[in-house]
Formats: C-alpha cells, sequence, structure tokens
C-alpha cells in the first residue's frame, strides 16, 4: 500500500518539477481530475455491473475481431485463420500477426469513417465531451479532444476541433499533446488485446479501462507541467469528413487503415531488426569483459525505479523496467510483443496487469514526430510552439500511464 501511496506522490512530484510556470499552477482542477481518475479506476475495478458494460464492450471488438478473421481467411486461406491443412508440431502455431491481427485496423478504421458519416461517432464525442468538461475543468476544445481519444488516433483528433487549434492556450495545446501521448485509439486496441492473450487476466477489460482513466490522467499531469493560464477555449466538434455516401465512407476508410496497417509493418520490422543489431554489438561488448548485457537489460535498470514505484515487486522490475523502456524509445507495439514473450513466472498477476495500464498509450520517441506533422500541418502558426512542447509532452504521457497503473495497482490491494 505505501509503495503505491509513495508512487502517485513521487509522479506527481516530478510533474511538478518539470512545471514551465509555478505562479499558474491552480491545484484546484488538478485534485479534481485526480480523484476523477481514481474513482473511475476504483467503479471498473469493483463494481460487477460497470465490470459486465465494460465487458460487452470488450465483447462488441471480439465481434470486429472476428468479423476481420472472416475476411482474412477468405483472402489468406489458413494464413489468415482458416483451418490449417497439414498437422502442426508441438508448441507451434499458425498464428501469423501480419494476416490474423493487424487487418484489424483496417476494418476498424473504414467502420469509424462509416460511423463519422451517419453521425454516430460524432454524436458520441458530443456527449462524452460534456461529461468531461465540468468533471475536468476544462473547455469545450480539449473536452471534445478527450472524448474522441477514446475512439481515434492521435493524427484524427484534433481535427475535431481544426477551427479552435489556434486559439488554444500554451497549457491547452500542451494537454492535447499529453493526450495525444498518454491514449492509444480503438483501432489498436483489440490487437493489443490479442498480442497479450491469455498473458493478462481480463486483458480487454483492462484495456478498455486504461484509455478511459487515462484521459483525466493526462490532464493531471499535462496542468501540473504547463498550467492553463487562460479561459478555457471553447468549441464543439466539426466534421473532418465529408463523403458522398456511405460507400465512399468506407472506401476513405479503407485507404487509411491500409496506410496504418502497412506504417505498423514497416515499423515493426524496422525496430526489431534494430533492437537485434543493437544486441548483437553489445553482446560483443560484454563478451570482451565476460559480462552479459543487451538493450532490454539496460532499459530495465533504467526504469527500474519507477515500475516498483508503480508497485511492481523489486525482483520484478528489471524484465517490467524493459518492457516499458522498449515503449518508450520504439513503441506500445514492439513493447506488447516483447510483453507477451515474458515467462509466466517472471511476472506476478498483479505486476502484468499495472504493466497493461502503463505500455496503453502512444507516449514514445516517434510520435513526437507524429504530432509535430499533424498539429504543425492543421496549425502553422503553432508549429514551433509544438516543437517545443514536443519532448516535454513524451515525459507527461508517460507519467499519465504510469499514473493509471499506479493507481489500479493500489486499487487491487483493497
Amino acid at each position: 500500500m505505501l509503495q503505491g501511496l509513495l508512487g502517485i506522490a513521487v509522479i506527481l512530484i516530478v510533474s511538478r518539477l518539470f512545471c514551465d510556470n509555478n505562479k499558474l499552477v491552480r491545484y484546484g482542477p488538478v485534485l479534481k481530475a485526480f480523484l476523477i481518475q481514481v474513482l473511475l479506476a476504483f467503479i471498473i475495478l469493483h463494481f460487477h455491473a460497470v465490470q459486465n458494460v465494460v465487458d460487452h464492450i470488450g465483447n462488441g471488438l471480439t465481434a470486429l475481431r472476428n468479423a476481420t478473421l472472416a475476411g482474412t481467411s477468405f483472402v489468406f486461406g489458413y494464413l489468415g485463420g482458416n483451418p490449417c491443412p497439414f498437422a502442426i508440431t508441438p508448441k507451434s502455431s499458425t498464428f501469423i500477426f501480419a494476416f490474423q491481427a493487424l487487418p484489424l485496423v483496417i476494418v476498424v478504421s473504414a467502420l469509424a469513417m462509416l460511423l463519422f458519416h451517419w453521425r454516430v461517432l460524432p454524436f458520441f464525442v458530443k456527449i462524452l465531451s460534456r461529461f468531461f468538461q465540468p468533471l475536468l475543468g476544462i473547455g469545450g476544445a480539449l473536452g471534445t479532444c478527450s472524448a474522441a481519444k477514446l475512439f481515434l488516433s492521435q493524427t484524427e483528433t484534433p481535427l475535431l476541433i481544426k477551427p479552435y487549434i489556434n486559439k488554444l492556450s500554451k497549457g491547452e495545446l500542451f494537454s492535447l499533446m499529453t493526450l495525444g501521448m498518454a491514449t492509444t485509439s480503438g483501432s489498436v486496441l483489440v490487437i493489443y488485446a490479442l498480442i497479450l492473450g491469455e498473458h493478462v487476466p481480463n486483458v480487454m477489460m483492462h484495456l478498455i479501462s486504461a484509455s478511459l482513466i487515462n484521459i483525466p490522467g493526462a490532464i493531471v499531469i499535462s496542468r501540473l507541467m504547463v498550467p492553463h493560464d487562460l479561459k478555457p477555449t471553447d468549441g464543439t466538434a466539426t466534421q473532418p469528413y465529408e463523403f458522398q455516401n456511405s460507400l465512399d465512407a468506407v472506401y476513405e476508410g479503407t485507404s487509411q487503415g491500409l496506410n496504418l496497417f502497412l506504417n505498423i509493418i514497416a515499423a515493426i520490422i524496422v525496430f526489431i531488426a534494430l533492437i537485434y543489431l543493437t544486441n548483437s554489438i553489445l553482446q560483443s561488448i560484454g563478451n570482451l569483459f565476460d559480462i552479459k548485457i543487451s538493450l532490454q537489460i539496460i532499459l530495465g535498470l533504467i526504469f527500474k525505479p519507477l515500475v516498483w514505484l508503480m508497485g511492481v515487486p523489486w525482483e520484478e522490475t528489471t524484465q517490467a523496467g524493459a518492457i516499458l523502456g522498449l515503449k518508450t524509445i520504439i513503441n506500445e507495439m514492439v513493447a506488447f510483443e516483447a510483453f507477451s514473450k515474458v515467462p509466466a513466472d517472471a511476472l506476478s498477476t498483479n505486476a502484468r496487469i499495472i504493466m497493461a495500464y502503463a505500455l496503453c498509450g502512444f507516449a514514445n520517441l516517434s510520435s513526437i514526430g507524429i504530432q509535430i506533422a499533424t498539429l504543425g500541418t492543421i496549425a502553422k502558426d503553432r508549429r514551433s510552439q509544438v516543437i517545443s512542447l514536443g519532448f516535454r509532452a513524451l515525459i507527461a504521457g508517460t507519467l499519465a500511464s504510469c499514473l493509471s497503473g499506479t493507481i489500479v495497482g493500489l486499487l487491487m490491494l483493497l
């Protein structure tokens, strides 16, 4: 219990130390957002009725996965999920990530554009925005983005408030960037669940929970680091896409999903290759001094104190720290893949759940470039400010998701 409380205190203090204007910090809204984060986590973890609702959402996402498998099985045969036409050797698997998991992003992207065209997704964003605004003490523009982050990626969300980006205060812009770093999107959530499989109990529930409670967490950390110094910017969601009909919406969504699909495949291939090369070099150096060294060991040692503060037992922190390090310097997809390969006895159940929350976000080095490209294109006048805030947003996003993991680890002890 004390370990978790110390972790929360340290994360908040570190966030405060990064503050760029101490005089503007307003602790009332920060405390309110933090209490909302704790309350949401408590309700999801301890109220069966809420868990049932989350389970139904998870079942809907599973249905999307099954629908995608129907398509991949038809196109790729047994590579895409059909029964294998030959005997499988023991400890082997016919699961192929690129053919059976990743195509889900194409289907979800197409469905999202269709729901945009039908005005279904904007309706839910509007409702949730009205929920977030008073509870988190933010304006309509930021409230819209907070709600949209449950469904959309960090490149799509700012498009909803495109007319208001230039009107955002520095603090609101930073909160927007932190939201992008601290959360994920609906298109990849099921993929995370597929990767983790049975490695985390009730994995879908916890990933959906992380998507929700990371939102107030992002507001907490961002307001401590870059305070909101002006009146909140009002605004409602605009329609970023215009389609001729439903088929046009599906086609556009499919095209966007295909680009994401190819980018994910390319990134995973390149980064895993780079990790392999790095470890080969480190192994050669280690052999000279008769020591075992790898990128994972180095990252594990660097992030060891942070994951311990989150509630992970000390003897498991090197393994957990390595996973968090991979997520930060590379991306969460590679980290989840590494997480799935951790031996069953290397991490306890609670540690696995805590790490699932900590990994559920886009806070990595490449996301800085993505945000500069996205926000810099939408609002060219703010490009230099986005660049100056980029690395700080990465830190804030990492701390926000780690704060969620710490809170959940603490609440699991109750």
